[in-house]
This record gives structure tokens, C-alpha cells and sequence, in this order.
């Protein structure tokens, strides 16, 4: 009997991802942001002629059961790597990536394969810039990455995870029937601008762990949305660890404002539990403004974190409502 089952990781900039001096190419319209890619992927290989991403990890794997034991398995997936595209005037260029070579391992155990796959690549323009660790001064753009393990058992099951990856750009995890199931929690583009040259990743001598964080609902996407694209803007308000965003009980004209977290984990805390963790599109801070204007938990970064703030009145009231409904598991 053959067992199949598949893990797949798109990596893509989002809004205000980018900082510095490497920002500028953003803000001036020659580079841009990504918009979000969607809640399933079926076809990888036709949003990949689309350039609907700037890198793909597809690990897709099998094993070959006979009497309860595994005596084959192998890898039949790959990476995927994007266009850079810039706006010159009246031009577009396409600027082609480069992709590193696809890493794959597999390890046996009793019953089970773990597969490992590491899939990424040289993105955008060259950049010049000093760098940590030899030779202290890199041309080539940083390299961006995930690191994808899957486990396939004898009895048919299957699990996965992101094992490690960049710490730019987003990276959105799908699960074997193209759903997607967990995001990276964290971006720091000043760390990986800096430090993410050959040596300093999986194709020289280290990884680097993941941070993820659980998918927020469609609704909650669908209000993301809206709050990026809406007119004027939105100026993001970022946080250390350990600092609050709102506290427990707060009233006045600061508890009406909603928050949409756009990097890094928030833990939601109850008279002083850690109820929850949030992390990026998540909608936060709603239900001051739908009940009786006071704050019902406290939020505070547990990482460095990025959110924006907007009016709650400025929001369809029914979807701030079924976002808290399902959030606290009640049926409205």
C-alpha cells in the first residue's frame, strides 16, 4: 500500500514589512508588497506561472507499507522561486530570482519517515551591505527560506510542521488537502537583511527556528483588508515584549479603538491568566466597542510586535460581532 501526503509553505512580503533604507524602493512605487495569497492552494504549479508569490516549499512525500512495516519511501516534491517585479517610469522589469538548490533528507524510524525539505532563494535587486560574519560585505540579496518536515506513519497518519525558516519575508503553511493552517508569527527584515548570506543559513552550517502562530478566520481577513486598503495612512504602532497594547478594565476614548496585529504574537491575559495568543491578521481589542466601552482582557506583546489602530465606528458592527462570537466559541 502506498501512503502519499504533502506540506507546502509560501513565503510572500507583506504590507509594511520592509524597513529602512530598503523601504524607499517601496514607498516610491518601484518595488511593492504582496498581496495575500489565498485561503487554499490546489494548483502551486499555476499560481507559480501566475507569479502569485515570491517563493514555494512543496514537500510532497510517500511510503510503501507491506504487513504494517514501511519498506520504500521517497520525496516528490520542490521549491519554487518568483519574479521580483519593479515599475521604472512606464516599465515594468522583471527581475529573475535565483533559486538555491532544494535540500531533502528523510529519517527512518520505527513505523514512520520523517521527511525534511529546505527550499528557498536570492530575491530581488542586489543590495549591497555589511553583513554578520565572514566576509563581512555581501552585493547579493539575503536568502530567504522554510524549512519543512513531514512525518508519514505506517498506520496512514501523517503530521507536519515548519522546522525553520527566514525571518523575512511571511510565510503561510498548507496542510496536504491545500488548506491553510498555521502562519510564522514573527518578521524581523532588519536580522535577516543583514545576517541571511549563504553561510548563515541552511545551505551554509545553521538553521533558524520558526515562530508560528494558528490562522485567523476569513472574516477577520476579509477585515484586514479592508483596514489596509482604506483610504489615508495607517501608521503602525509597534511594541516590545512585554509591553501592553490595552489593559484590563481601561475605559475612555482609547478602549474604542480595534487593532489589526500585523507581525508578531500578542497573548491575550485575564485577570491576570494568559487566556490566549493571537498573532499577524488577527483582529484584536473588539470587544470594548461592542459592549459596554471597557476593555474584558489585556493585551500584551510576547513578542516584538506591529499593529494599527482604527476607530471601531469605522468597522461593520455585525462582522466586529461574529469575529468576537467566534473567537469565545459562542453561537450568536
Amino acid at each position: 500500500m502506498r501512503i502519499e501526503s504533502s506540506v507546502t509553505s509560501i513565503s510572500w512580503i507583506p504590507s509594511e514589512a520592509v524597513e529602512g533604507l530598503p523601504k524607499l524602493p517601496f514607498t516610491f512605487g518601484v518595488a511593492h508588497y504582496d498581496d495575500p495569497p489565498p485561503d487554499r492552494v490546489d494548483q502551486i504549479e499555476t499560481m507559480h506561472r501566475a507569479d502569485l508569490f515570491r517563493e514555494a516549499n512543496e514537500l510532497k512525500a510517500w511510503v510503501e507499507v507491506e504487513g504494517g512495516k514501511i519498506v520504500d519511501y521517497g520525496h516528490s516534491g520542490r521549491g519554487r522561486i518568483g519574479l521580483t517585479r519593479l515599475k521604472l517610469g512606464s516599465k515594468d522589469i522583471a527581475v529573475p530570482a535565483v533559486a538555491m538548490p532544494t535540500l531533502q533528507d528523510a529519517e527512518v524510524g520505527d513505523g514512520w519517515v520523517r521527511f525534511t525539505q529546505t527550499a528557498g532563494g536570492r530575491t530581488g535587486m542586489p543590495a549591497p551591505r555589511s553583513v554578520r560574519g565572514k566576509p563581512y560585505f555581501q552585493i547579493n540579496s539575503a536568502i530567504a527560506w522554510t524549512t519543512l518536515a513531514l512525518t508519514i506513519r505506517a498506520d496512514g497518519t501523517s503530521e507536519y510542521e515548519l522546522a525553520g525558516a527566514s525571518t523575512f519575508p511571511r510565510h503561510w503553511i498548507y496542510d496536504s488537502d491545500g488548506g491553510l493552517v498555521q502562519k510564522s508569527g514573527v518578521i524581523d527584515f532588519g536580522k535577516w537583511y543583514r545576517e541571511a548570506h549563504e553561510q548563515n543559513t541552511p545551505w551554509g552550517r545553521e538553521d533558524s527556528a520558526a515562530v508560528v502562530t494558528a490562522v485567523e478566520s476569513a472574516l477577520e481577513r476579509d477585515l484586514s483588508l479592508e483596514i489596509m486598503r482604506a483610504e489615508g495612512k495607517r501608521s503602525p504602532q509597534r511594541l516590545s515584549p512585554g509591553d501592553l497594547l490595552v489593559e484590563q478594565g481601561e475605559t475612555g476614548e482609547s478602549s474604542n479603538i480595534v487593532y489589526l496585529v500585523l507581525d508578531g504574537v500578542l497573548e491575550v491575559i485575564v485577570d491576570g491568566e494568559v487566556a490566549g495568543e493571537l498573532g499577524p491578521g488577527a483582529i484584536v481589542g473588539e470587544r470594548a466597542r461592542l459592549e459596554d466601552g471597557a476593555r474584558t482582557a489585556s493585551l500584551r506583546a510576547k513578542t516584538a510586535a506591529k499593529v494599527v489602530g482604527v476607530a471601531g465606528e469605522e468597522l461593520n458592527r455585525e462582522a466586529l460581532e461574529q469575529v468576537a462570537a467566534e473567537r469565545s466559541g459562542e453561537r450568536r
